[in-house]
């Protein structure tokens, strides 16, 4: 339809009740974009209705260089999504009315570069996806104030935000040269034996504990020379900095002089960063996985016996079952299934370990003996872990000497500047040597976790009058997004909150539908977790995420997560 008939119906349904509004649902040519009202709200307090616009690539005018690959696309559309939300914040609420009319909602985006479906390009257009609150005075619909919204607000912020003429080339520019250079040091990665590079100059602290942004009074980044390595990339240039090698690296120091800032950013360095956050250059393996104890975690059929032998109940911990695990348990679990989901480095802070899992002081294994713990801790299996399973592992620690003796780097962290003592560490091991662990010989998991459904199968319905189960019923799960740590799945929560390379509700969100639809359709007790998480994927890579939403049309407001965080999420939900 054209723009001049959604004014017309606008007209048309002025001081109606509220649900004459969904007679506008459809897409309607405003010349140079359409526009498309794909679901509209039951009233004015409800959540607001779902709108997009699509513009011709052809149209649009975007050059070559950032439709090349699909790291410049992603950029691109990032860049767009924040040009496209700081227009919209001049109107939201600028049209009045009851509840939530005139929101308009688009999403904003933190210091990370995630795709989204908030902004992409499909079928050579772009699509931007947001949310309008329809005004109403009560439960009357007041179209002349959505008529303002349609025609005058976001023509002007189409024009000024998504239209390549009108945007700040040269800063489009230096996004999308930023987010390639980026991806080609974490392509280098591995080649170069490195599991991690911070840039010389790079800005670690934030500005506070509730903001991502760089702290301004910051001890700037940078490298010891032993560790000091350079890359040459395609935009800008030479620059150098920290490589952290593959193997056991230990980071140490006295409190508060940058160990957990150093691997914050490191377990961040997954993602690509905007110009400005002082972390652009922080590049870590993007399989790298960050682990902690988890207590009160539920686990299921995992095969923790490289960690976990032995148990005075007699329990099996070859496919190890749980409600309720203890912090060793859940990092042992973590452990194993960070293996499965295939990361190639594991990031450890001490201080959200569990100790009786991560280290036995020789005091300690001369009382207890061997025979009679059960737990063999982390530090006899990280050397085994890297040189038979090819997993590196950076740890922070600051309390016990004998993470000392398995490092193969020891970087200090003196006030927030770096220092390579491994030489130093290395000459001081005869005076103080540790007991060997007395570990049974490694083998990698042997069970890998089948899901399978609850036994009693999917929800019913049940007839509201006799209580009987509607059995020619195609009933499905019910998702709600509850926090950024946490959604709903039928009566199930979802916990999160440890999985700490998680950083946007709208990844929480994606994975809420991608749970969902492994449910419904791939969990058949067959399947096990590594083949559900490559089969999403794969749907993903090549339909997006709209090959999820049952048909319905895909809103804004998800983010990809990556294989790592949909394998964590299987496998804390609960009901399989």
């Amino acid at each position: 339809m054209t723009s001049q008939e959604l004014r017309t119906t606008l007209r048309d349904i002025d001081h109606k009740s509220y649900p004459a509004y969904k007679s506008l649902r459809g897409s309607y040519d405003f010349g140079k974009y359409t526009l498309n009202i794909e679901h509209v709200q039951g009233d004015p307090f409800a959540a607001p209705s779902q709108v997009s616009i699509h513009i011709a690539l052809t149209a649009a005018g975007y050059p070559d260089y950032s439709l090349a690959n699909k790291t410049a696309v992603t950029a691109l559309c990032d860049f767009l999504l924040r040009s496209f939300s700081s227009e919209v914040a001049h109107y939201s609420f600028q049209a009045k009315g009851s509840g939530k009319s005139g929101l308009i909602q688009v999403t904003h985006p933190g210091q990370e570069v995630l795709p989204r479906s908030d902004c992409e390009l499909a079928k050579g257009r772009l699509i931007v996806r947001f949310f309008v609150g329809f005004p109403a005075n009560g439960r009357t619909i007041n179209s002349r104030e959505l008529e303002k919204i349609f025609f005058a607000f976001l023509p002007a912020c189409v024009e000024k935000s998504l239209f390549y003429r009108n945007l700040n080339a040269d800063r489009l520019q230096k996004w999308i040269c930023l987010a390639e250079d980026q991806q080609e040091i974490r392509a280098q990665l591995s080649a170069r034996s490195l599991c991690a590079f911070v840039a010389d100059g790079s800005v670690l602290p934030r500005e506070s504990g509730i903001s991502q942004k760089p702290m301004n009074t910051a001890v700037a980044f940078s490298s010891p020379e032993s560790l000091k390595v350079s890359f040459d990339l395609p935009h800008a240039g030479k620059i150098s900095g920290m490589g952290i090698p593959k193997g056991i690296t230990l980071i140490v120091g006295g409190g508060y002089h940058g160990k957990s800032t150093l691997l914050c950013a490191l377990e961040l360095g997954i993602y690509d960063h905007i110009p400005g956050d002082g972390r652009e250059y922080v590049i870590t393996d993007d399989t790298a996985l960050k682990l902690r104890a988890e207590d009160g975690r539920f686990i299921k059929d995992v095969d923790i016996s490289l960690f976990i032998n032995d148990l005075p109940n007699k329990k099996d911990t070859h496919s190890f079952s749980t409600e309720d695990a203890s912090g060793s348990t859940s990092q042992a679990a973590g452990v194993v299934e960070g293996m499965e989901a295939g990361s190639s480095l594991f990031l450890i802070d001490e201080d959200t370990s569990a100790t009786n899992f991560m280290v036995r002081d020789a005091f300690m294994q001369r009382v207890i003996s061997s025979d009679k713990e059960p737990i063999t801790p982390f530090t006899a299996r990280a050397r085994e872990l890297y040189e038979k399973a090819g997993i590196s592992t950076i740890l922070v620690a600051g309390s016990s000497g004998a993470f000392f003796h398995i490092a193969d780097t020891v970087i200090q962290m003196d006030n927030y500047h770096t220092v390579d003592i491994t030489s130093q560490v290395k000459s001081l091991l005869a005076e103080y040597p540790v007991p060997a662990e007395s570990a049974k010989p490694f083998s990698a998991p042997s069970s890998r976790r089948v899901m399978t459904k609850d036994p009693q199968g999917a929800p019913k319905r049940r007839d509201y009058r006799t209580g009987a189960v509607k059995n020619d019923d195609n009933d499905s799960l019910k998702v709600k997004l509850l926090s950024r740590d946490s959604f709903l799945i039928g009566k199930q929560t979802v916990d999160l909150r440890y999985v700490e390379q998680l950083i946007d509700s709208e990844q929480t969100a994606a994975l809420s539908v991608l749970l969902k639809y492994a449910v419904e359709q791939l969990i058949d007790g067959h399947k096990t977790v590594p083949m559900i998480v490559d089969e999403l994927c794969g749907m993903y890579e090549r339909s997006g995420l709209s090959a999820f939403m049952d048909g319905r049309p895909l809103s804004g407001g998800y983010a990809m997560p990556r294989a790592q965080e949909i394998a964590a999420c299987l496998n804390r939900y609960r009901r399989v």
